[in-house]
């Protein structure tokens, strides 16, 4: 047996934007297909949940560990989508995710237990982000945004490619 911490059971890591704090989600001419797509993902975001209390989460990533070994005895799934929380952003009151099975190491994996950990990462997910909120990380990601539309602003509204 080694000293080394084993990894966490469930590991969730993602990006988040305050979509009350995004203000403009036209797509540029020139954007990238891949930013064209998520722009409309957003696009649909705002038009379904609006903008007050809701975070838009991509890059994200929940693993479940099933054994001891790194290499072997996980799954992991991707998601994006929707964060609600409630009137005073101080806990998760559900979410609208996209989760999809990436990657796993895991050799006795059926499609019923997919079903089941596909509903399990959106829990895990939620209660992630009320950890999230938690540790103040929401209010950074409030800040930042404030500080790029204030940058935004200053340059007359074009700050090149970090449109």
């Amino acid at each position: 047996m080694t000293s080394d911490a084993p990894p966490p059971a469930v590991e969730i890591t993602f990006e988040c934007t305050p979509l009350r704090g995004v203000p403009r989600l036209d797509i540029p001419l020139d954007a990238s297909p891949g930013f064209r797509r998520r722009l409309e993902r957003m696009q649909r975001a705002v038009g379904h949940h609006g903008t007050r209390n809701t975070y838009y989460l991509t890059d994200g990533r929940c693993t479940f560990r099933f054994t001891n070994d790194p290499d072997s005895g996980w799954v992991g799934f991707v998601f994006e989508g929707t964060v609600l929380t409630d009137e005073a952003d101080r806990r998760t009151v559900g979410s609208d995710l996209s989760i999809t099975l990436d990657r796993e190491t895991c050799d006795w994996l059926t499609q019923p237990a997919v079903v089941w950990l596909t509903q399990s990462a959106k829990h895990a997910v939620e209660v992630e982000f009320d950890r999230f909120i938690a540790a103040g990380d929401l209010g950074r990601a409030l800040e930042r945004l404030a500080r790029e539309q204030a940058a935004c602003d200053a340059a007359g509204g074009y700050l090149g490619m970090n449109l």
